[in-house]
């Protein structure tokens, strides 16, 4: 029995300014429902009341910034959970250092017991070098979440990993990465729904973060064909999904309730 959902977003249920086919009606059948569902999602640029007015903008509306938990919240709670008051060097969007100040952190470009590491256009060799010389003093190397590329309008975009390789590669050191496929991310959000794992179905578009940790999880999994994973990758894979569907709108509502 599925009694609650938590989905990825980039990819399932838009794909840069664009909703995909079926995603405004899933979500209306969620609140319609009273099914509790969480978006889950390795986006650590964007705050959930970003994230929220987003989906607004799309013709998504009735969801709360409580149906939200990114990647870059899931690493501030890791990191105090392990040093509380820690000071950092972030390399991510104005999500990320947002929740890095909301668990008081403080933020520094010249010392540092962390390097937090997430998504940004902004990258440049200047971070690339503050980075491996705090790394090299001592400072501990981590990654919100392992994502090489990003599904964008016009194709793929660098994300996440593309910046944690380049840091790795620079240092000989391996980042600790706490969102998908980080079982983490997935306990959080099974705390926050009240909901039991293999009651949960876990919606994606990556086979390996969003599915490989739904099933490391225990949870019902879900690829969509809509973002980064292809039916023909489906192969590659040791791990199958419990299901396969071409975008989030032929996931019928009705299996959810059954």
């Amino acid at each position: 029995m599925i009694r609650a959902v938590i989905s990825d977003m980039d990819g399932v249920l838009y794909r840069g300014k664009h909703l995909i086919p079926g995603a405004k009606e899933f979500v209306a059948k969620l609140l319609e429902k009273n099914i509790p569902f969480l978006f889950l999602t390795n986006n650590s640029e964007q705050t959930p009341l970003d994230l929220k007015r987003k989906l607004e903008t799309l013709g998504i509306s009735g969801v709360k910034e409580e149906n939200f938990i990114t990647s870059a919240m899931a690493t501030a709670e890791f990191l105090r959970s392990q040093k509380p008051g820690a000071t950092v060097y972030v390399i991510g969007g104005g999500g990320l250092a947002t929740e890095m100040y909301r668990v008081g952190f403080s933020i520094s470009e010249s010392q540092a017991d962390y390097v937090v590491v997430g998504k940004t256009s902004h990258f440049n060799f200047e971070m690339l070098k503050k980075a491996v010389r705090l790394i090299e003093k001592g400072a501990k190397f981590i990654g919100t979440n392992p994502d090489v590329i990003d599904p964008a309008e016009d194709g793929i975009e660098p994300a996440c990993g593309s910046i944690l390789a380049a840091i790795e590669a620079a240092t000989g050191k391996k980042p600790y990465i706490v969102g998908k496929p980080n079982p983490m991310m997935m306990l959080i959000a099974k705390r926050k729904l009240g909901c039991h794992a293999t009651e949960t179905l876990m919606i994606g578009d990556r086979m390996d973060t969003d599915i490989l940790g739904g099933m490391e999880a225990g949870m019902r999994t879900a690829l969509v064909l809509s973002g980064v994973s292809t039916r023909e990758v489906l192969r590659e894979f040791p791990y199958q999904p419990d299901y396969v569907f071409e975008h989030i709108g032929e996931i019928d509502i009705k299996k959810l309730e059954a």
